[in-house]
């Protein structure tokens, strides 16, 4: 072969190493990212997720991708989206905010590992069997709210005027929901406190639940956590204040977004914990080998502009107690 042939050849064959090398790299791993919420709820959502991927080692769209399905707060959509990511064969499924979601999640797979981040018991509606092993191909973090529900009770009696009924909003459709509902009358007839439970599952049967809301002119309302509650904080908080009703959230993005009281452990603290685990699952541990997480803290958050708005003296033992003030 003649010596400039041979260095063409040779230069052909050196251009294509990088090329082969590149082509010779693992693909990138995928997770499913399945969510009762709306992609409204990002800025909510994602940034303490990335930082817990972020903690195992994961950066989305460097060394890790992301599919995203939502569902928007139409719980009956999750199972349909659930399947989906099991068909695109995902290297685990996050399931996020909702008992909703990873309930679809544990329907659609029993191999492909999940990562759950609820407000409700895991162990109640069957997602885990064991907090410290769950075993399985499922583990999690809960903003674990059942605990808190007399508290909240107690909160909302102070509030409301001796001897009127007080409101449970509830979604008959997110079992921790009912649940809380189930917790909240059986404390309330300890104290002999009347209560209702109002029942709703979309944005309009909120709205017609406040008209009988109004009608019955109850003393406070509690509102459960659930996901659809989540995403319509906006609307709840313009129902109350137009009714002037005394209302306690679960969660203190609702409180900032105009509610007065909200009690309940941290959502955030639950998606960091949720991206971490998922990191952690890709480079290999076992889900069912990792403990579920639960809450350590709950913070009260009380909204005096809201309570100024609506015309409201807040008991004194009520803001002593306050763990945050929004002036």
């Amino acid at each position: 072969m003649q010596r400039r042939a041979f260095i063409t050849l040779l230069g052909g064959a050196a251009a294509t190493w990088p090329l082969a090398a590149h082509a010779q790299q693992p693909p990138m791993p995928v997770a499913g990212f399945l969510s009762s919420l709306s992609p409204l709820e990002l800025t909510f959502v994602m940034p303490a997720f990335h930082q817990g991927l972020n903690e195992a080692g994961f950066v989305e769209g460097r060394n890790i991708a992301i599919e995203y399905r939502w569902a928007e707060g139409h719980y009956e959509r999750l199972p349909a989206l659930a399947a989906d990511l099991v068909r695109r064969q995902v290297a685990v499924i996050a399931a996020i905010s909702g008992t909703p979601a990873a309930l679809a999640a544990k329907a659609a797979t029993t191999t492909i590992p999940i990562v759950f981040a609820i407000g409700g018991d895991p162990v109640a509606p069957g997602l885990v069997t064991n907090l410290s092993r769950p075993g399985g191909n499922i583990t999690g973090a809960s903003f674990y709210t059942s605990p808190v529900v007399t508290k909240r009770l107690e909160l909302a009696r102070e509030l409301a005027p001796r001897g009127t009924t007080i409101a449970l909003l509830v979604n008959p459709e997110n079992p921790p929901s009912v649940i809380e509902g189930t917790t909240l009358q059986k404390a309330a007839a300890a104290l002999g406190q009347p209560i209702e439970i109002i029942n709703a599952s979309t944005e309009g049967q909120i709205d017609r639940a406040f008209t009988a809301v109004a009608q019955q002119k109850f003393g406070a309302l509690v509102v459960s956590s659930d996901p659809l509650f989540f995403i319509a904080r906006d609307m709840l908080v313009i129902l109350t204040a137009r009714y002037a009703l005394p209302t306690i959230f679960a969660d203190r993005e609702q409180a900032e977004a105009g509610g007065l009281i909200s009690y309940g452990a941290r959502r955030p603290d639950a998606y960091r914990q949720a991206g971490n685990y998922v990191g952690r699952v890709v480079e290999g541990e076992k889900p069912g080998d990792l403990p579920v997480v639960l809450p350590t803290k709950y913070t009260l958050l009380v909204n005096l502009k809201t309570a100024k708005t609506l015309g409201l003296s807040l008991p004194p033992s009520v803001l002593a107690r306050a763990d945050e003030v929004i002036e």
